[in-house]
């Protein structure tokens, strides 16, 4: 394993604060196709440090913290303007989940009490006066730490949630029959404690969906409401589900494989019975085992395990440009839960998994914040990896605690963007803005040194909806490219195809990015139809 020291060159990556404080803790966040990140917290602690404008207040007569609240919950910041306005959020969002629809509206579910059951839907705008819109009741069941996937049909399926073992679709199918039993949730729910909370669950290449929760994990025809398959357990029977909290990737589908044998990954998480352990204030040692899993048609499939080099529970798993992950945020020690997890993993570690097992994990620079439980971190346009939050406790906290609130936002650069690339950064000059499945498109970049030789692709990322150290809906495919032309002044033009099937990317919004001997460009906007 590579451990080697940081260094100021930016070859362990490097650390900005972009604000110390934007008013609330950053605890779910989502990055829309207007280059601004929705951002929110949850309504039932009493007032935020940000006012809501023009005089507005939220009224809930059944909130037990603050019944006229003249704060806000939720932000909007701009990544390019770096600046930030207030949102208003009518209903509790705590724990809650989402996914952006085709169009590009970010549709999020759930929450707690008054907002168990809401639906709410941001819709980017040019004019800056769009806002939160509510639908109470339209879920048709109390969705609380569920977790929700796009479908390539553009519906959103929402999964689970506390003490809620089935799953609904928005839209809804019918009228008729909104609710659908998942046994495989009961089945799994430990105890009253260790629950199966905010499942992991990766849409296939085959169409079905992959569920991780706790130990088990299964291949499941929503369509049919069927368990098509059942894989072996994660080694070493630790639950690795809120609350032991650990977090999991889809690795990148590349389309110039000849059949793709998508790979799940699921790292860190807190030891059996560390809830418990952790209430009575001993912390266990958080789990420092991955576990990757090939998910091929024969009957061979088994988890491959892996170990970090820096243990973690509540860590959060992105999808780097370079088809890297980074593990960021979390702790050493204890479980996700009020004041319970211990010892911040302030060192982000960047996991390669297509070299040899043995250097795939290196250590990054340490932030000089911990992010503790409630925090959360999203990949952005450029490459950088936007990173808040962080409230263990049940009211803003800033003093006398192990870790106190966190209301700042800083941004995380990975090596790839250190100065010492520049002549070998790509740039993408052109290209078409909408992409059909399956059909060629022409891409236009230019790069300072470039040859034949150099390894060059082309890579479509989801934004993904982050929070409780999950990313929902992230995942990213390797474009098929033709052929390369040699244009004037060090500019290149590929011909591309477009994703193959809906299954492998469902339609909507994703960054582009080019990738030039290991180093991307910034990412630029293309819808897939």
């Amino acid at each position: 394993m590579s451990q080697t020291r940081p260094s100021s060159d930016g070859s362990h990556g490097k650390w900005h604060l972009l604000h110390a404080n934007v008013g609330i803790s950053a605890m779910h966040m989502q990055l829309m196709h207007d280059n601004k990140v929705v951002i929110f917290d949850r309504t039932d602690f009493g007032p935020s440090n940000i006012s809501l404008p023009g005089g507005r207040c939220r009224m809930d007569p059944n909130d037990a913290a603050l019944k006229i609240d003249c704060t806000a919950h939720s932000i909007l910041y701009d990544i390019i303007t770096d600046t930030y306005r207030p949102l208003m959020v009518q209903t509790d969002t705590w724990c809650s989940s989402g996914a952006v629809l085709p169009n590009g509206t970010l549709v999020q579910t759930g929450g707690f009490h008054d907002g168990d059951n809401v639906t709410r839907m941001y819709t980017p705008c040019s004019n800056d006066i769009c806002d939160w819109v509510e639908f109470p009741n339209y879920l048709s069941r109390r969705r609380w730490y569920a977790t929700n996937q796009i479908l390539p049909d553009g519906r959103i399926i929402i999964i689970g949630g506390r003490r809620e073992f089935s799953y609904e679709f928005f839209p809804h199918l019918s009228p008729r029959r909104r609710t659908f039993h998942l046994r495989f949730l009961t089945q799994t729910r430990e105890g009253s404690v260790e629950n199966n909370l905010y499942p992991y669950v990766h849409l296939l290449p085959d169409g079905n969906l992959f569920i991780f929760a706790n130990t088990r994990s299964i291949l499941f025809d929503y369509n049919q409401n069927r368990v098509v398959r059942e894989f072996p357990r994660i080694p070493g029977g630790d639950p690795r589900n809120y609350p032991s909290t650990g977090s999991s990737v889809l690795l990148p589908l590349d389309e110039n494989e000849h059949r793709i044998a998508p790979e799940v990954l699921v790292c860190g998480g807190a030891p059996r019975g560390a809830y418990q352990q952790a209430l009575r204030r001993t912390y266990a040692r958080a789990i420092s085992t991955c576990g990757r899993l090939r998910i091929t048609d024969d009957q061979n499939a088994s988890w491959v395990m892996e170990t970090m080099p820096i243990p973690r529970v509540m860590g959060d798993m992105l999808l780097l440009p370079t088809g890297d992950v980074i593990i960021i945020n979390g702790g050493q020690s204890g479980t996700a839960g009020w004041e319970l997890g211990r010892q911040a993993a302030t060192r982000p570690v960047i996991y390669r998994p297509s070299i040899p097992s043995d250097q795939r994990f290196s250590v990054m620079t340490p932030s000089r914040r911990p992010r503790m439980y409630h925090s959360a971190a999203i990949l952005l346009t450029d490459g950088r990896v936007l990173v808040g939050g962080g409230n263990p406790h049940i009211y803003y906290n800033f003093s006398n605690v192990f870790y106190p609130t966190d209301l700042s936002l800083e941004t995380f650069s990975p090596p790839y963007l250190s100065t010492q690339y520049a002549s070998i950064r790509p740039v993408i000059l052109s290209v078409d803005d909408t992409v059909s499945p399956g059909q060629s498109f022409l891409l236009s970049f230019s790069v300072g040194e470039f040859s034949a030789e150099s390894v060059l692709s082309v890579r479509i990322v989801a934004p993904s909806f982050t929070t409780h150290s999950y990313s929902m809906n992230q995942r990213m495919v390797v474009l098929r490219t033709d052929e390369i032309i040699d244009n004037d002044k060090s500019s290149y033009t590929l011909s591309v195809v477009g994703p193959s099937s809906a299954e492998i990317a469902p339609p909507g919004y994703y960054l582009l990015f080019v990738v030039h001997s290991g180093i991307p460009s910034s990412g630029v906007w293309v819808r897939i139809q």
